[in-house]
C-alpha cells in the first residue's frame, strides 16, 4: 500500500486541494458576488478542518495514543502551513469581495467587527514566520513554543466567536461553531489529564 504525502509532499498536496476546489466553486457559479460567497464559505470550511486537526494533533496523542495520532502529530506542522495557505486564499476572497462589493461587504458591518479577524491573520503570520529553523533558534525553545501555544488558542477562539455569532443564519455555522468548541474543551481535558500523569509519581511517593 502506497504511504499518503508527508512533510512538504503533504503541504503540497493540500495546497493544491485547495487552490482545485476554490476554482471549481468559483467555476460551478455564474460570475459576480454568489460565486465569490461561496469560494469564502467553502474556503472556511477547508480552513478550519485544517485547523481543527493541527490544533488537535497533540491531543488525539494523548487522549488516544496510536500510530494514527502519532502520525497527526509528526505531521502537525504541515498542516498547519496548509491551513495557513487555506485561510490566506480565504482572506483574499474576502478583500476581493469587499473592493468589488463594498456595499454589501460593509452592510451591517463595522470597523470594529474586524478586528478578531485581523488578530486572527496576524498571528497567522507570526507563526507561519516562526515554523522554520533560523526563527526558531533566534526565538529560544521557550518563547517559541509560548508563541506557539498563544497563537493557536487565539485563533481557536477567533473562530469560536465568528461561528457562534453566525448561528442564527443556520447553514454549517451550528455545526462548525459545535466542532470548535469541542475541540477546545478535549484540549483542556487533555491537558489535565497531563498534568494528573506529571502529579501521580509524586504522590506515590
Amino acid at each position: 500500500m502506497k504511504a499518503l504525502p508527508s512533510g512538504w509532499k503533504l503541504f503540497t498536496v493540500l495546497a493544491a486541494l485547495t487552490l482545485l476546489m476554490t476554482a471549481a466553486v468559483l467555476a460551478s457559479q455564474p460570475l459576480g458576488v454568489d460565486g465569490l460567497r461561496s469560494a469564502i464559505r467553502a474556503t472556511a470550511r477547508s480552513s478550519l478542518a485544517l485547523f481543527l486537526l493541527a490544533f488537535l494533533a497533540s491531543t488525539l496523542t494523548t487522549l488516544l495514543p496510536g500510530t494514527a495520532s502519532r502520525q497527526l502529530l509528526r505531521e502537525r506542522r504541515y498542516l498547519g502551513l496548509a491551513f495557513a495557505f487555506s485561510h490566506t486564499v480565504h482572506g483574499a476572497l474576502i478583500y476581493l469581495y469587499a473592493q468589488r462589493y463594498p456595499e454589501l461587504f460593509w452592510a451591517g458591518r463595522n470597523a470594529v467587527a474586524n478586528i478578531p479577524g485581523s488578530l486572527g491573520y496576524l498571528f497567522i503570520l507570526l507563526l507561519v514566520l516562526t515554523s522554520f529553523q533560523a526563527p526558531m533558534r533566534l526565538l529560544g525553545p521557550r518563547l517559541w513554543k509560548g508563541l506557539h501555544s498563544t497563537g493557536t488558542w487565539v485563533l481557536a477562539a477567533v473562530f469560536c466567536l465568528s461561528f457562534y455569532k453566525r448561528i442564527p443564519l443556520g447553514g454549517w455555522y451550528p455545526l462548525a461553531f459545535a466542532l470548535m468548541f469541542t475541540a477546545i474543551a478535549l484540549k483542556l481535558i487533555a491537558k489535565q489529564a497531563q498534568r494528573l500523569r506529571r502529579a501521580t509519581p509524586s504522590l506515590s511517593h
